[in-house]
């Protein structure tokens, strides 16, 4: 078990977590867990996605924070975690819980019962990763989260100007409307490959047409 393999290089005394991934489905792998006495900030989706009765009866076990990631999808599943006690750390990630209302309305109820959430990243581009600085600007962020500077994964990212962190590692919130990070559209249409144009279509109805859907009458 993976866990086995390297709890003793996990321990430390500073920010450490450790990321199963839902890697721990086996009875014998959740007895494992509350064995061990790791000096973490977290373990993250230590069980199936689906599985909060379990992970709640897992956090009852460890003094380590159960942070869930896949679980949360929606405000009510969070609601539901923090209600049953599965975890007590949130990764909120925007593509995965519906967008900025949804995760703004995790980051209110974590904020009112003291739970601290981080935001998670799923290797936007510069477009994206605009949102996710804006989101991880709220007073409920307090663990680092997944955003990072583009020229980690990009040599040319999708906005006119890139994303980048100082060497602490911390990320400037831009000021002022909007998120600060404009689409460099001639990069992105000279990278497109392949594009279509929807246009609202307008039924229409008249002597000889019968009934049509099409963008003009």
């Amino acid at each position: 078990m993976a866990l086995k393999r390297v709890s003793g290089e996990l321990t430390c005394g500073g920010f450490c977590c450790c990321s199963l991934e839902l890697a721990t489905r086996s009875a014998d792998g959740v007895n494992a867990l509350r064995r061990k006495t790791l000096d973490l900030m977290m373990i993250e989706q230590p069980l199936r996605h689906d599985d909060l009765l379990e992970h709640a009866r897992l956090q009852e076990c460890l003094k380590t924070p159960i942070c869930l990631d896949e679980s949360i999808r929606s405000y009510y599943d969070a609601k539901a975690a923090l209600t049953l006690g599965s975890c007590r750390i949130i990764n909120i990630k925007l593509g995965r819980v519906g967008g900025f209302a949804s995760a703004k309305r995790i980051h209110d109820l974590c904020l009112a019962q003291g739970v601290p959430v981080w935001c998670g990243g799923m290797l936007e581009t510069g477009i994206g990763r605009a949102h996710n600085i804006a989101l991880s600007s709220l007073p409920g962020f307090t663990i680092p989260g997944d955003v990072s500077a583009s020229r980690r994964y990009y040599r040319k990212d999708t906005t006119t100007r890139a994303v980048e962190a100082s060497v602490e590692g911390q990320i400037e919130v831009p000021l002022g409307p909007g998120t600060g990070y404009d689409p460099d559209v001639p990069f992105i249409e000279s990278a497109t490959v392949r594009k279509k144009v929807l246009g609202h279509q307008t039924t229409c109805t008249g002597p000889g047409r019968g009934r049509q859907a099409s963008p003009k009458c």
